[in-house]
């Protein structure tokens, strides 16, 4: 099991998930986020520590010469794209760099789903699927029945995201299948205040999804 934990702060933040062996770490570069990165993480600091985890930045609708700007001063591994990129801005970026699309589900049906995703199978090297439902301040506040996706042809590896995972939610992740489910993405559900992961949340959810699944 694959976990991001977006929505990284700070740089001890960053240091304790990668001493924790968290797989991906989610830099927000949206200007209108709360977690917005650049006022909080100067990139000249990143490049100095010696980590695993892999940083990916979040880009919402960002001009794509940016978007290369900020790859290279964040030395980013990937990408994930939250807004309404098309399928040609997602292209482009991939000559770079990994691609994670994000697809927002609220009403679902298979047809829907499958018309949201096709226009980015041979552009985008992960799919992420969220809720649609947001709170005032942006964040996502609870999670979509992952069950409709369950059955639904995907066919490229994806994460379940992001703000909606609760820590409570390990043992839910049980009862859900799908042969290209690559990772969990998580967010604010996993903070003490805002912008501030609770690293201690993320251990204990770690160890017992691990426990599910494995």
């Amino acid at each position: 099991m694959n976990i991001k934990v977006c929505g990284v702060t700070s740089l001890q933040q960053l240091i304790d998930l990668d001493k924790l062996m968290v797989d991906y770490a989610g830099f927000v570069f949206d200007k209108n986020s709360y977690q917005y990165v650049m006022d909080k993480i100067a990139p000249g600091d990143i490049s100095k520590l010696d980590l695993d985890i892999k940083k990916v930045g979040v880009f919402v609708n960002e001009d794509i010469d940016n978007v290369r700007e900020m790859i290279a001063l964040y030395e980013l591994d990937l990408i994930q794209l939250n807004g309404s990129e098309s399928p040609d801005n997602c292209s482009e970026l991939s000559e770079d760099i990994e691609v994670i699309k994000t697809f927002y589900i609220d009403d679902f049906d298979e047809r829907r789903i499958h018309q949201m995703i096709n226009a980015y199978d041979s552009c985008c090297d992960y799919y992420s699927f969220d809720s649609n439902n947001k709170s005032i301040r942006g964040g996502i506040t609870h999670a979509f029945d992952w069950k409709m996706i369950g059955d639904t042809s995907i066919e490229k590896p994806f994460f379940i995201g992001g703000g909606g995972i609760k820590p409570s939610d390990a043992s839910i992740l049980q009862q859900f299948r799908h042969p290209d489910f690559f990772g969990v993405d998580i967010n604010n559900n996993f903070e003490k205040e805002p912008g501030i992961k609770d690293t201690a949340l993320v251990l204990s959810f770690m160890r017992a999804v691990n426990q599910v699944v494995n």
